[in-house]
């Protein structure tokens, strides 16, 4: 049974070589470790032109949605039964593949989650549902990280921060939307694959770390440094609800109710604060319609 990992980095060295050693370090070998690069410039291409054990692919800054499409499809063209997609920040426990690929054994599955910790905090966005009727409502039900799961769980959705992908699913479901750059692009991948009928298995004794970022930060220096995301997060979590909604107040209304969370915040703090700007609300205004009209050419 040949694996394939694939991880997406961009310039995060220091992260992606402790990736590299723990996936080296797993008791069930790995049959090729794929790295995309996206245009890093902080010495990773140096390094990885290094590594004579890993496949490297180097591209433009496409995100992380365009760095799994790329990456899963070079595993699923070199003929991968299973591709093990994560980041650069996510480190797996020794014993994580063996413990998904265990699992097996006891519930079928097309997708296996491993559980993901950070500084002994479970932090994972697996969920057990989609709400696609209540716009004043999550569109995520049943976050596994607010209950108490012990054994392994069937859920809706999980992040492309470990996943374990059979290749059947990438046959029938295809590859992650690139147009979406970053946020949202698992949650769309686990949507397209509930449609047709895959399973996705959370797997709690698979363990993975996640490092931790801006713990030493002020609200004002973590919304700053994040501020470029927020625009993604506002277009693209526009975008599933428009797309997967399934009536009018879905569609339009709950994505109404986020981008105005976002403009207020900016409108109260732009006086007071680096964090934002009144020239980020027309931005963030943009990225909802943006959402709404499906429009995701990068930001």
């Amino acid at each position: 049974m040949k694996i394939v990992a694939v991880v997406v980095t961009y310039n995060r060295l220091a992260l992606l070589q402790r990736t590299i050693l723990q996936l080296h370090r797993q008791t069930r070998p790995l049959d090729d470790i794929v790295v995309v690069n996206n245009g890093s410039t902080d010495g990773t291409a140096e390094w990885l032109a290094t590594q004579t054990d890993l496949t490297v692919i180097t591209q433009d800054n496409l995100g992380g949605a365009g760095g799994f499409k790329t990456g899963i499809a070079r595993a699923y063209d070199d003929c991968a039964e299973w591709i093990w997609c994560m980041d650069d920040d996510v480190f797996p426990a020794d014993d994580c593949l063996a413990t998904l690929l265990n699992t097996l054994a006891v519930k079928e599955a097309d997708i296996l989650a491993p559980r993901r910790w950070q500084e002994g905090r479970i932090i994972c966005n697996d969920f057990k549902d989609y709400n696609l009727t209540r716009p004043f409502s999550s569109m995520y039900v049943g976050r596994i990280a607010k209950l108490e799961v012990t054994e392994p769980t069937y859920v809706a959705g999980t992040a492309f921060e470990g996943p374990l992908i059979r290749r059947g699913v990438v046959k029938l479901v295809g590859l992650p939307n690139s147009e979406l750059f970053i946020f949202c692009d698992d949650t769309d991948y686990c949507r397209r694959a509930n449609m047709i009928g895959f399973r996705i298995l959370y797997v709690p004794d698979a363990r993975m770390e996640k490092a931790l970022f801006f713990s030493d930060d002020t609200w004002a220096e973590r919304e700053q440094k994040k501020k470029w995301k927020r625009f993604y997060q506002v277009r693209n979590s526009t975008y599933l609800n428009h797309h997967y909604g399934l009536n009018w107040g879905v569609r339009y209304l709950r994505g109404f109710i986020g981008v105005m969370g976002y403009i207020l915040t900016a409108a109260v703090t732009a006086p007071f604060s680096r964090a934002w700007s009144y020239a980020d609300i027309p931005r963030l205004w943009r990225a909802y319609l943006d959402g709404i009209h499906e429009r995701l050419g990068k930001m």
